[in-house]
């Protein structure tokens, strides 16, 4: 990084805290928020309370704790900050919305929304707890953050008033599964304007009738990874499940193709795209080029746009995972000591918006860099 690229890094982010001044009422809190930001930016090893504090020379975490703790300031008007700053540099006509979970690893029983759960974070059923996120993925792969929800489990943490109590869980609060916080965070960026084409989230969703109808009825293309066994009635009237047809397919029908770029080059597999009776709606498998594995997708399709785009799309799936890996290891996603409602969705909400100050940094290095003599 030369001096000039170093000086431009630090205007564009003296830009964003301008923006973000007047979310909060206070001096002292638009200082805190400065604080944690670059704390966030800094390149230290682990992004909590003390280091933090000790980057931006404070000599111990207590303000900064206040700040997401007490300090009286909207996080929601944050999210709606991060998502137009993420807009007004990303935001193209083809973007691919893309829902996602992951995990966080906690220790004790008091952090919000934490218990004995599945994470597929994780890999196994472990203390941790578990938020939905919804990423912005351009046709170039530009990807960031733009929606979270923090899933709170019935048993133990809804039906429970001093749980709920101790953690700081608004009363208003009620049981929401992940789909249906996902129909909120789609029915957001509907009305805040995000542009987008298509919609694509794994087998979770891809399964869930209710997601599905949602998105059929506000004309939003899909393509969602389902299970093995989904039924689907074919052209010909029989209903038939997408392992039975995937076996029968023949080997012309599989076509080779790219949906994306990962850390070990182009990821590649083979692929083939089948009709249902129902004219918008039909099935996308992804075969495993190594060991024949096959994935299942279904495709709610009424623009008919043609087999390679929805290949590009299932393959959109891979950068929201690429957003938890580097809002964890470069803006701290992950390294927070908060345990109310309060103050992690304004730590997971900084973080997310970090992470798009550099998401858009890249942006505008790549759009200004030498062209690809290849395009």
């Amino acid at each position: 990084m030369t001096r000039t690229d170093l000086d431009e890094w630090n205007s564009d982010l003296d830009s964003l805290f301008a923006r973000m001044g007047g979310l909060f009422y206070r001096t002292e809190s638009k200082r805190h928020a400065q604080q944690y930001m670059r704390g966030l930016l800094a390149p230290l090893e682990r992004k909590n309370g003390w280091t933090i504090a000790e980057y931006t020379g404070e000599p111990e975490p207590k303000a900064l704790q206040r700040f997401l703790n007490l300090s009286p300031w909207n996080v929601d008007d944050l999210l709606e900050m991060n998502r137009r700053y993420a807009m007004e540099h990303l935001a193209c006509p083809g973007g691919i919305l893309v829902a996602d979970p992951t995990g966080f690893a906690k220790k004790g029983t008091r952090s919000v929304g934490v218990q004995r759960q599945y994470s597929g974070t994780l890999g196994r059923v472990d203390n941790c707890q578990i938020a939905t996120f919804l990423g912005y993925v351009t046709p170039e792969r530009d990807r960031v953050l733009i929606d979270r929800a923090l899933y709170l489990p019935q048993e133990s943490w809804i039906q429970d008033p001093a749980r709920r109590a101790d953690a700081g869980v608004p009363g208003e609060v009620t049981f929401k599964t992940r789909p249906e916080q996902v129909i909120d965070m789609v029915t957001a960026a509907l009305g805040a304007g995000v542009p987008f084409a298509w919609f694509t989230a794994d087998e979770e969703f891809g399964q869930n009738r209710r997601l599905r109808q949602f998105l059929q009825d506000h004309q939003v293309p899909y393509v969602m990874a389902v299970p093995k066994n989904t039924a689907f009635t074919n052209p010909g009237g029989d209903v038939v499940r997408v392992e039975q047809i995937a076996a029968r397919l023949g080997r012309t029908t599989w076509q080779r193709r790219a949906c994306g770029i990962g850390t070990k080059g182009y990821r590649s597999y083979d692929w083939a795209l089948i009709d249902s009776v129902h004219e918008d709606h039909q099935y996308l498998f992804r075969k495993s080029i190594r060991d024949g594995q096959i994935a299942y997708y279904h495709c709610y399709n009424p623009t008919r746009a043609d087999f390679c785009e929805l290949v590009h799309v299932a393959g959109a799936r891979w950068p929201i995972e690429e957003c938890f890996g580097s809002s964890k290891n470069e803006v701290g996603l992950d390294n927070y000591q908060v345990r109310t409602w309060t103050a992690w969705h304004r730590h997971i909400t900084l973080s997310m918006l970090a992470h798009t100050f550099l998401a858009v940094t890249a942006h505008k290095t790549k759009k200004g860099g030498p062209k690809d003599p290849a395009r």
